[in-house]
């Protein structure tokens, strides 16, 4: 009896021993907070714009730039880009993990069957006699299950979930950075056409000059000197105009890239209208509802909800874990035997396992999960700073644009009054040489100018049309979750 007492007590004491060595991850916790939208101040930076529920863009924004043919260039490179094509085999990795994820928290259930034909040999024979044949016949399932008790394999299908849906998302956001690049390209291709159309007219006219200068050399007004200057002037110009032909070419391959196609594409692309800049406006509910406009931002959020459930995946490996395995089935060496009594058999296995010792394995895995959960916030927060200063340096560049191009017209039409005006003046014999020149040159520099911020305006326009989301929708999504990573109670 004594010695019953002493067993039971050492038992209890290895017991204990045993659950105070356990695995623990007391101690291990996150560090990231995700900052709330309505924390960052924007109203000073945000001051007088004008703001409307109806600003916010839609799905076929580029629409509104005002030129059909970018539209169907849109469309050509959505379904034929290879970047498309990445973000897609991205969305199906992650399908496909998550769909495992969920596979793996159901029970396995495999059957087997085989017929095995042997000779013995004189020494494994029992009689000692060799060339005995025997057949061996079996059938058997097998069934395997490991039970959710702490949720662990629930968490890692969420997490692995939170995944897909984010890859989902970056497919829409692959979407609207492509659409947005393509037309970003188009106006560089019309940008590029009207430079190429102020070089040529450039040209032009210093060969005009060339020519008043050729006669008034004739005619003994101007120096040799001053007609060389000419010339002079003519090449710089020429070259120009072979520059402008140059990044013209170059337009044109780098919008047929972004299309998916060969360089030769470009030039089946007809001249761009001149495109349209959005009016200047916001939507009056930013930035609250920033958060479910920007695909990047979306997707963000779903990575730290995934990283959450990681760790609550990774807590559940401290805690004791139940499986059950089963087998049954038949075999015998008899055919006419093989479902007979003697012929079946079956085991049943539970088994409990609790990590005890592992030299810090877990822990390690849970820290790491931690730090994975702080990265995620982190970038979560910074992908909110950043939406939110695209907005306001891209709607402030374009509030202070539009007075810009005010102004260079203004200056446009003044430089070119005067240089018509020179130019008679000159023809006729009473105008200064060098007055042409100088004139002539702020012409070209002014009309280039504005070339330039009309390019930029539209170049504004469409990156506010990215910053604000490009018409996604987080609610648009299928709420239904897809039928291959459906939950299992």
């Amino acid at each position: 009896m004594k010695r019953q007492t002493l067993r039971a007590r050492l038992g209890l004491v290895l017991l204990a021993m045993s659950l105070a060595g356990c695995a623990s991850y007391s101690g291990l916790k996150t560090e990231g907070v995700s900052l709330e939208a309505k924390s960052l101040q924007a109203g000073q930076s945000l001051n007088g714009v004008t703001l409307s529920p109806a600003a916010w863009p839609k799905n076929d924004w580029w629409t509104s730039l005002g030129d059909p043919q970018l539209d169907g260039l849109i469309r050509e490179a959505l379904r034929d880009s290879p970047d498309m094509q990445v973000a897609s085999a991205r969305v199906h990795q992650a399908s496909a993990a998550a769909y495992a994820a969920n596979a793996a928290r159901l029970p396995t259930l495999d059957a087997s069957g085989s017929v095995s034909r042997s000779r013995l040999a004189r020494d494994q024979d029992p009689q000692g006699q060799g060339g005995a044949y025997s057949t061996l016949r079996s059938l058997s399932v097998d069934f395997n299950y490991n039970f959710d008790l702490w949720g662990g394999q629930r968490a890692a299908w969420e997490a692995a979930l939170g995944q897909a849906r984010a890859a989902e998302i970056d497919r829409q956001a692959a979407q609207l950075t492509l659409a947005a690049d393509v037309a970003r390209a188009y106006s560089d291709l019309g940008q590029a056409h009207i430079l190429h159309d102020l070089a040529a007219e450039d040209l032009k006219r210093t060969r005009q000059m060339l020519d008043l200068g050729k006669r008034r050399l004739s005619a003994g007004i101007d120096s040799e000197y001053q007609y060389q200057q000419t010339e002079s002037l003519e090449a710089s110009a020429d070259a120009t105009l072979i520059d402008a032909e140059k990044r013209l070419q170059s337009a044109k391959i780098a919008l047929a890239v972004l299309l998916g196609k060969g360089p030769d594409r470009g030039n089946e692309i007809a001249r761009p209208n001149v495109l349209q800049a959005n009016a200047v406006a916001l939507p009056s509910n930013l930035p609250a509802e920033l958060l479910g406009r920007r695909p990047d931002l979306v997707a963000a959020r779903w990575r730290v909800e995934a990283a959450s459930k990681d760790i609550e995946a990774g807590k559940t490996n401290f805690y004791p874990n139940l499986n059950l395995s089963a087998a049954a089935g038949v075999r015998s060496l008899l055919g006419d035997a093989m479902f007979g009594s003697p012929s079946r058999f079956f085991n049943v296995a539970p088994t409990v396992s609790l990590p005890i010792f592992d030299g810090g394995r877990l822990r390690a895995d849970l820290d790491a999960r931690d730090a994975d959960y702080d990265l995620a916030v982190a970038q979560y927060n910074k992908s909110l700073v950043t939406a939110l200063g695209d907005v306001s340096d891209t709607i402030n560049q374009l509030r202070d644009i539009a007075r810009q191009i005010g102004a260079q017209q203004h200056a446009t039409d003044i430089a070119q009054n005067s240089y018509d005006t020179v130019v008679q003046r000159y023809g006729s014999g009473i105008g200064n040489y060098l007055d042409v020149l100088s004139i002539e040159q702020q012409l070209l520099q002014a009309q280039r100018q504005l070339a330039n911020l009309n390019a930029e305006q539209i170049d504004l326009s469409i990156q506010l049309m990215q910053a604000l989301g490009g018409g996604f929708e987080a609610q648009t999504l299928a709420a239904a979750t897809p039928a291959s990573t459906a939950p299992n109670n």
